[in-house]
C-alpha cells in the first residue's frame, strides 16, 4: 500500500506528488501576490514568513521524495517511446527547476545573514552571504525559475490528462494509487 510496485504509485508517491504540487502552486500564488504587498501591508512582513516556511517544507520534502524514487520501485512507463523519453525529460527538469528554485529562494532570504525560521519551529541558518549582488541575482533566478517550474508542472498535468483522455491509459489514474482506469 505504501510503496510502488511495477504497476501502480504507492501511497508515499501520491501523497508526496500531490503535496509538492499543492506547496509549488500556493508558494507561486503568495509569490506573486507578495509583490503587489506596500510596506504598511500587514501582510509585507507575514507573507515572506510563510513564504519562506512552506519553502523550507517543500525542500524537505522534496529530499524525501528524491530519496524515495531511487530507493522504489518504478511503474513501468506507458506510452509511446517518445511519450516516455519526453517524461523523463520532462521530470529532469521539474526536478531542476525545484531546486533552483528553492535554492536562490534560500540566497535570497540569507544574504543579510539572517536565518530562515521555519513556523517558528526551527531556523535554518545562513550558509552564503557573501556573493556579489547575491540578493538581486538569485531574486531573478527565483522569479524566472519559479515562473518556468510553474509553467512546465501545468504542462505535465496537461499532458496526464492527454493520457487520460486521448491514450486511455492508466497514467494518471496511477497517480491516485490506482492500477487501472475504469471505461
Amino acid at each position: 500500500m505504501w510503496k510502488n510496485t511495477s504497476d501502480k504509485y504507492g501511497l508515499t508517491a501520491v501523497l508526496i506528488h500531490w503535496l509538492s504540487a499543492l506547496i509549488i502552486f500556493g508558494l507561486f500564488a503568495l509569490g506573486w501576490w507578495m509583490l503587489t504587498l506596500t510596506y504598511y501591508d500587514e501582510w509585507y512582513r507575514l507573507g515572506p514568513w510563510w513564504h519562506k516556511s512552506f519553502g523550507i517544507t517543500l525542500l524537505i520534502v522534496t529530499v524525501l521524495r528524491v530519496f524515495w524514487t531511487l530507493t522504489n520501485t518504478k511503474p513501468k512507463p506507458l506510452g509511446s517511446k517518445f511519450e516516455r523519453l519526453g517524461a523523463k525529460a520532462g521530470h529532469f527538469l521539474l526536478y531542476l527547476l525545484l531546486f533552483t528554485v528553492m535554492i536562490s529562494g534560500f540566497l535570497i532570504s540569507t544574504a543579510d545573514g539572517s536565518s530562515i525560521s521555519v513556523f517558528d519551529w526551527f531556523s535554518v541558518p545562513a550558509v552564503i552571504t557573501d556573493l556579489p549582488k547575491q540578493e538581486d541575482i538569485a531574486g531573478d533566478i527565483h522569479w524566472y525559475s519559479a515562473l518556468s517550474l510553474v509553467i512546465l508542472a501545468g504542462g505535465h498535468g496537461l499532458a496526464a490528462l492527454k493520457h487520460h483522455f486521448i491514450n486511455r491509459d492508466s497514467t494518471l489514474i496511477r497517480m491516485f494509487g490506482k492500477t487501472k482506469r475504469k471505461s
